[in-house]
């Protein structure tokens, strides 16, 4: 994919980058120019998104990284300014999910959920945001739902967790302004990526789920992606604090 954005000599830290909306992210970054640093549990899933990212002629560093780990977070920063030297950009995509009712969903299950989707996002952060400050600015983009504003059966953990990575961004924006650090959410609707897979490769439902949705289709990651690069663009310098909502329209009904 091609944008009009263009980020050389700047790097960017995507979490999750092994797939789905984090590997989209991650190689719109670097089709636009940038350095990216790419995150993820899985070795293999990340190297592989590095090697495209190289044989296109840019430049990767793939980093495995338990983001619910304290000591690896903070390896992972120091690899990426080892590399190359500033963090210009975060984009906290990495997420966990449980599909349970709240009856049925287990203490840690829920523990699982914040710790991945908004402790961790607090604490990676903070450890980029120290070194933005000393850069004297930054871009970080969070990744939340449109379930944080919208309940869905089963998804409660993950839906409040959203909902308070949405004030997390605030709070963050609100803070760190004032160093020049600008903080926003991306909001992504029903997105066609491995975890909603299970309804989507069905087609009866995939055209159910479309049928809902004032643009007609279900979003691609790479739908996502744009809205993310704006955000980490010039052209968002006067944006904090915002979520921009990537949803077919979805909120408006």
């Amino acid at each position: 994919m091609s944008y009009v954005f263009n980020f050389q000599g700047r790097t960017v830290m995507v979490t999750g980058s092994g797939r789905g909306i984090g590997r989209a992210i991650a190689l719109g970054f670097a089709a636009s120019g940038a350095n990216v640093v790419l995150c993820g549990r899985t070795k293999e899933q990340i190297d592989a998104v590095a090697d495209e990212i190289r044989n296109q002629g840019g430049k990767a560093l793939p980093v495995v990284t338990d983001l619910t780990v304290h000591d690896q977070l903070e390896n992972l920063v120091k690899a990426a300014m080892d590399e190359f030297g500033k963090i210009d950009i975060l984009v906290n995509n990495a997420a966990r999910s449980f599909l349970r009712s709240l009856l049925d969903l287990r203490e840690d299950g829920w523990d699982k959920v914040f710790d991945t989707n908004v402790k961790s996002v607090w604490l990676l952060s903070r450890l980029v945001a120290k070194h933005m400050i000393e850069q004297k600015g930054g871009k970080i983009i969070n990744i939340t739902t449109l379930g944080a504003d919208k309940a869905e059966a089963g998804m409660a953990a993950y839906g409040c967790s959203k909902a308070a990575l949405k004030m997390l961004t605030r709070c963050m924006a609100r803070e760190w302004a004032c160093h020049g650090i600008n903080v926003n959410a991306v909001a992504p609707g029903f997105t066609r990526t491995d975890f909603s897979k299970p309804l989507w490769s069905n087609e009866d439902i995939a055209k159910h789920i479309a049928s809902f949705i004032p643009k007609g289709r279900i979003a691609e990651p790479e739908d996502v992606a744009g809205a993310v690069l704006f955000l980490a663009s010039d052209a968002s310098d006067y944006i904090t604090g915002d979520t921009i909502y990537v949803d077919g329209g979805t909120s408006t009904s």
